[in-house]
């Protein structure tokens, strides 16, 4: 497969020296129910999103993930609130998905402000499929079985907390050391093709200054850790121009440099689009990495409206 060989280096390389197993994302402000349940409970909204990323684009076989979600809030007065969350992540032979119910519970304090606490679970679906690679010994027995439909559980939990203007949030995604496709597998054992996924922490922040009525610049960060590797930090910084178009930077670092915009399509529809180029030597043999982001929200209160929350 063209390039595949060189994937599997530049994967195995990551695994080995920085052990990040989850999907990464660009707009991560706007798909934040997948890392943290708790974000749930901060909206006063039924509110559905799909994203699509493109990962390393001009290698066969490279990453590309699609998330689903939904949410709403429940009772009068919407302290609680339930989700649903769909990631299908495909590399290589491996197709992966998980599904996750996700539910959150606010605590209403001061003003405007609110403190959610949320959790999910559900399962993941592993199959990888060893006749897409084009493996050299034909007759090596262990690329001889498939892996087929491999469940294994899902929970995890988060905090969110979050205001008209600023919004933190700690998480940790799947509790579970669950299993997935081993690209740097090396040992003779199919088994071996599958390795243990370790705990990610996520804790994202971010915070909206209005310029003037027309402007309004909201900077953000995520960080994210894994046992035994060092920091991910992504920061970004977004400009909102009449409550209509969004543009914006990011940063991740030692990893890659982003451009992202977006457009109020209408008072529900929200359309986002992201840019990754690389900063590694992966940017020689790819053509970067796109995104894109819809979002959809049906508000009961006008005045949301007007004055998008931004976040």
């Amino acid at each position: 497969m063209k390039h595949f060989s060189i994937l599997l280096l530049i994967i195995a390389s990551v695994n080995v020296c920085f052990s990040q197993q989850d999907a990464q994302y660009t707009q991560y402000m706007y798909n934040t129910q997948i890392i943290n349940p708790g974000y749930i409970g901060s909206k006063n909204a039924l509110g559905f999103g799909l994203l699509y990323r493109t990962q390393w684009a001009g290698f066969d076989g490279a990453p590309n993930t699609g998330t689903f979600t939904f949410n709403t809030p429940l009772g009068l007065l919407k302290r609680n609130a339930i989700g649903l969350s769909i990631v299908n992540d495909r590399i290589g032979p491996s197709n992966e998905t998980g599904i996750t119910i996700d539910y959150a519970y606010s605590l209403l304090l001061s003003g405007n402000s609110r403190i959610s606490f949320g959790i999910k679970g559900g399962l993941s679906i592993l199959d990888v499929d060893y006749t897409k690679l084009n493996i050299y010994d034909e007759n090596d027995w262990q690329f001889a079985e498939n892996i087929d439909k491999k469940v294994q559980p899902q929970i995890g939990a988060g905090i969110y907390y979050n205001d008209d203007k600023l919004y933190l949030g700690l998480s940790v995604p799947n509790f579970f050391n669950s299993k997935h496709y081993n690209a740097n597998n090396t040992n003779n054992s199919n088994e071996d093709a599958i390795a243990i996924e370790r705990l990610h922490y996520f804790f994202i922040a971010g915070y909206v200054f209005d310029i003037n009525e027309s402007i309004r610049f909201k900077p953000a960060t995520m960080l994210k850790w894994v046992n035994g590797s060092p920091f991910q930090v992504d920061v970004s910084a977004n400009f909102l121009f009449n409550n209509k178009f969004t543009l914006g930077a990011s940063y991740r670092w030692d990893a890659a440099i982003s451009a992202m915009a977006g457009f109020q399509i209408s008072e529900q529809f929200f359309l986002g689009v992201g840019y990754d180029f690389q900063t590694t030597d992966i940017q020689d043999h790819s053509n970067g990495s796109y995104e894109f982001f819809l979002k959809f929200d049906l508000f009961n209160n006008p005045e949301r409206i007007l004055t998008p929350r931004f976040f």
